[in-house]
């Protein structure tokens, strides 16, 4: 993990630093943002290779900067470890499991042996989050799935056909039958 970048979010100067000590000595660099527009900010000119996100923040919350994360392709492939000392606050907005929305979470106060674990299981559910583009045939849109709407499509057209001269025929009647 030498060179990765960890970008820590909080308002809390006591925890950015914890998280700093916490990491072996030289092979991070932690940058340090002490509220959610910093952070967003952080996020877009430095690209870190792990976030992690207080959830009560001033200025903008961890709760909008996990929307705006979510919200784009690139930046929801970071490694992301949510932390907040009120885990409810967190499940007010993002029901458990966590694991189904990608992220580890990491409830404060915590040591070095719980920030090591959410790490790792930040970046192993970082690498289990569905591509984009594996996403679109999982939800039904397989070259299968494709042939057999188009198939359905002509033959609708065909119906539609039938009818149209169905109801022309019955116009013709109704015509007929008013002289």
């Amino acid at each position: 993990m030498a060179g990765h970048k960890i970008l820590v979010i909080d308002d809390s100067k006591v925890i950015r630093v914890r998280v700093k000590e916490m990491l072996p000595q030289g092979n991070f660099n932690v940058i340090e943002a002490k509220d959610g527009q910093e952070g967003l900010k952080f996020i877009i000119k430095e690209r870190p290779n792990l976030i992690m996100l207080d959830f009560l923040l001033p200025k903008v919350t961890g709760w909008e900067v996990f929307q705006k994360i979510q919200s784009q392709t690139q930046l929801k492939k970071i490694p992301l470890v949510l932390m907040s000392g009120r885990k409810e606050e967190v499940t007010d907005k993002i029901p458990e499991p966590f694991e189904k929305h990608f992220f580890a979470f990491l409830e404060k106060p915590f040591e070095k042996k719980e920030l090591t674990a959410a790490i790792k299981s930040a970046f192993d559910l970082a690498k289990k989050r569905p591509s984009e583009q594996m996403e679109v045939p999982a939800a039904g849109g397989g070259s299968g799935d494709i042939q057999a709407l188009e198939a359905q499509v002509k033959k609708m057209q065909g119906e539609i056909a039938a009818l149209k001269k169905q109801m022309a025929q019955l116009v013709t009647i109704v015509k007929q039958k008013l002289k």
